[in-house]
């Protein structure tokens, strides 16, 4: 289990370069963050792009449509999934963007690129940190010793060993001076101030007092607050919803919502709490998944089973696993054979699966049967097979 100080590390790094390259404040007159463009148009995926598959053959990867067509040749020694009109893949030992059509962006040959958010990839080039647009134009040229990605047109970046915030063009609409920064939404930003966290406006301005030993981005009107290992909730007007209680645990219990119910932990037991603070589900279950389509699997007594967001019962534990609902379907398995569901708990496709790798999107589902890839569409026929 991490403790505070490795999430706080993981999720606000701080590299220690000097610059060599000053950027500018922006001056009078100049955005100051508290009006937010809308970006929306900038990072919305092509409707009209297909959907691509990862696919794998002897060990490299490449990628498929939803018939089963081979559309970028497997050549790849590491991809990642689609995301806002790229992949990234594994070319020159670093990872790059891909778009749809199998194109890389190697206009420059950067040490790193990380995914495009809003329009724009952060770019690290020797030991600076600028910004690419999806042609791969440096939009903003490598200045920063760190920079984060964009989110409602700010970012976070690091110059003279502070954070501050800088806007599409580069220029710092909020000085560096914070140990590290976070992500501005809902008009909020975390920054840390003498080792301790708090928030800010788009004006820079603490409204919530750095007292916190980890301070999340805010979803909505809430934010996960953190003191030791234990972690609450926090309105936006500063007044705490939770007291810091809950035990964190990555990727279960983090305060992160879903379906608008949040996993908690109290003890060996597990249940779910509302964006009030309301416990609407007591910690009763030895494990549970977040909610999806309505419906949340929950083990009891070593079996998987699901219930609804009233913590209603909605299909009996009688499988020895289970994932969540996805396209209307569910992956469980009875003894060592995979099947799917449906949300009346019916049997919609039969068992022959060994492993189940990922639910269904985009009307497929990725498993794998005889140690090699496969997948399926919603009625359980392969459309494509790793060839062995």
């Amino acid at each position: 289990m991490k403790t505070t100080s490795q999430i706080q590390h993981d999720r606000m790094s701080n590299l220690k370069i000097s610059p060599n390259a000053a950027p500018q404040v922006a001056a009078q007159g100049q955005t100051d963050g508290s009006e937010t463009p809308d970006f929306n148009f900038i990072f919305k995926e092509d409707m009209s792009v297909k959907p691509l598959f990862k696919i794998r053959e002897k060990g490299k990867y490449g990628f498929m449509d939803g018939d089963g067509e081979i559309v970028i040749e497997p050549q790849y020694p590491i991809a990642e999934d689609f995301s806002n009109g790229f992949a990234r893949v594994k070319i020159f030992d670093r990872l790059l963007p891909m778009d749809h059509l199998g194109r890389l962006l190697l206009k420059k040959l950067f040490h790193f690129v990380g995914t495009f958010e809003e329009g724009l990839a952060r770019v690290r080039m020797v030991n600076l940190w600028g910004y690419i647009d999806g042609r791969c134009n440096m939009i903003i040229d490598p200045q920063f010793q760190d920079a984060g990605d964009f989110n409602g047109g700010f970012a976070a970046a690091k110059y003279n060993n502070l954070y501050g915030f800088i806007n599409r063009s580069g220029d710092f609409v909020i000085k560096p001076q914070f140990e590290a920064a976070g992500k501005f939404n809902n008009g909020l930003a975390a920054v840390r101030i003498a080792d301790k966290n708090g928030y800010i406006n788009s004006k820079g301005k603490v409204v919530i007092e750095p007292i916190y030993d980890f301070c999340d981005t805010f979803q909505g009107d809430i934010a996960v607050i953190m003191l030791e290992n234990n972690w609450g909730l926090i309105h936006k007007s500063g007044k705490i919803l939770i007291t810091p209680q809950f035990e964190y645990v990555e990727g279960k219990s983090d305060g992160k919502f879903t379906e608008g119910l949040a996993i908690v932990k109290q003890g060996e037991k597990y249940g779910f709490v509302n964006p009030e603070g309301t416990m609407v589900i007591r910690p009763v279950f030895d494990d549970v998944l977040p909610f999806s389509e309505e419906v949340a699997v929950f083990r009891y007594k070593n079996k998987f089973g699901y219930m609804t967001a009233l913590g209603k019962l909605h299909i009996e534990p009688e499988f020895d696993a289970a994932q969540s609902f996805s396209e209307g379907l569910a992956a469980v398995r009875v003894r060592n054979q995979w099947l799917y569901i449906d949300m009346e708990g019916n049997i919609a496709i039969p068992p022959r699966f060994v492993d189940v790798s990922e639910p269904f999107k985009n009307g497929l589902a990725r498993i794998e049967k005889d140690g090699h890839w496969a997948y399926i569409d919603m009625s359980g026929k392969i459309v494509w097979l790793e060839e062995e």
